[in-house]
């Protein structure tokens, strides 16, 4: 069932999760993930961790998509405290591109101050492989071009500007520190731009010509949301797409993307992606 969604939010709803989720924990990251499409086993190599169901949390979206847990799990990952949404909600759940973003905004009150956001993906460049994984170095937001942008409305002016630069949403330092950690793992590791769309249908060839088209490496229906928000609130922000599936692009071919397919090429990536996190976490000072 999902969980009545507004609009618009004040700070004193977003004061009100985090002080909860603060009451639940004995640790104070700085440092938050968010776990895309079968991904959710990364959270399970968290030490010491405190698990707070997203129904226990107020105002807190619940995820009702296959493959996310609702779950956050705080604890030591790496050696750093981390936050970790162990799955997250969707647009096309029927939520609000607010409600979406308010785990992010309640990080944000909670002084988190670097957001790593994965997600599974469609890979559109001839050159991606299912089992790749891709920095995020842009995105096409096409949901927000389209009027539903989660910085739609009152702007609150502690938590950031009216008019905040997309320029340099995905930190070029952070992008850095995984191309140098996927070298050192002898990871190939893809670079590209994310394209969001709405779903929950997968897209037809014509709209995937399109995407590729107009510079979209990759496309999803998650991340940028989370990732325009974060950008807003000040946070320096890592996006790494799982390619779970090659895109089909013509109509003559017999091929049918799928969830399940998702979800399969999900638990495949996982130790790959696992293994890159670590080493970024390490990294980081």
């Amino acid at each position: 069932m999902v969980t009545p969604s507004k609009d618009f939010y004040s700070y004193e709803e977003y004061k009100q999760a985090a002080d909860y989720i603060r009451g639940k924990s004995k640790h104070q990251p700085k440092l938050a993930l968010i776990l895309g499409s079968g991904l959710s086993p990364l959270a399970e190599e968290i030490e010491e961790a405190d698990n707070i169901p997203y129904q226990e949390i107020p105002h807190f979206p619940h995820s009702s998509a296959p493959g996310h847990a609702g779950k956050l799990v705080i604890g030591n990952l790496a050696g750093k405290s981390v936050m970790v949404m162990q799955g997250r909600t969707h647009f096309y759940e029927g939520y609000t591109p607010q409600h979406i973003t308010l785990p992010v905004r309640v990080m944000q009150v909670m002084g988190i101050e670097t957001l790593i956001v994965t997600n599974a993906a469609g890979g559109i460049n001839a050159n991606f492989q299912a089992g790749d994984l891709m920095l995020i170095t842009d995105h096409i937001n096409f949901v927000g071009l389209g009027g539903n942008n989660p910085l739609r409305g009152p702007n609150l002016d502690e938590l950031g500007s009216r008019f905040p630069s997309m320029t340099h949403t995905y930190d070029i330092h952070l992008i850095n520190v995984a191309r140098n950690v996927a070298q050192n793992l002898a990871l190939t590791l893809r670079e590209g731009v994310y394209a969001y769309v709405a779903g929950p249908s997968f897209e037809t060839p014509a709209e995937l010509r399109f995407l590729n088209i107009i510079g979209a490496d990759a496309v999803g229906m998650s991340t940028v949301p989370e990732a325009t928000v974060a950008a807003h609130g000040g946070m320096r922000i890592l996006g790494i797409s799982s390619i779970t599936n090659v895109t089909v692009q013509e109509t003559t071919s017999e091929e049918e993307p799928s969830h399940e397919e998702v979800l399969e090429m999900g638990k495949i990536i996982v130790p790959n992606l696992m293994a890159l996190l670590k080493g970024i976490l390490s990294q980081m000072g």
